[in-house]
């Protein structure tokens, strides 16, 4: 049951991801390009996922348990720290350059193209490498 959720769930992200238009790399790109040809569609995709989320997580809260079993992870660090700081810097830079992110990327394996191929290739190398690079990063800090 908790694979069909999840199946289910994932249809519905990449169904709202192309029909939202967030596959198409000029749109995210135009969004990003404020001084430009600025497009702010996102903005109004963006409220459209926050909002039921908002709620979905206003629901979790008054439940012991989710509906298909297992706990609810726990929240977030609340702090800044050095590991979210560089991702986020390092995806904001190919959600930029690409005009793609992980889901979007997905979404769009059916019809890409060699471009979105070599996205694919980069991100699965850069996920394969990062616990490495972490780590080594890691011991360097602790190093000084």
């Amino acid at each position: 049951m908790r694979n069909l959720f999840a199946f289910v769930a994932g249809g519905l992200f990449g169904a709202g991801l192309m029909i939202s238009g967030m596959t198409d790399t000029a749109k995210v790109q135009g969004w990003l390009d404020v001084f430009g040809d600025w497009d702010p569609t996102l903005a109004f995709v963006m409220g459209g996922a926050i909002l039921p989320m908002a709620l979905a997580w206003a629901v979790s809260r008054r439940r012991a348990a989710p509906l298909n079993g297992g706990t609810f992870p726990t929240p977030p660090e609340p702090r800044l720290g050095r590991n979210l700081v560089l991702g986020s810097v390092l995806f904001g830079m190919g959600w930029g350059l690409a005009g793609l992110c992980p889901g979007p990327a997905i979404a769009s394996l059916s019809y890409g193209g060699p471009g979105l191929l070599v996205f694919l290739a980069a991100m699965l190398t850069g996920m394969a490498a990062m616990p490495r690079l972490r780590l080594r990063l890691d011991r360097a800090l602790q190093a000084e």
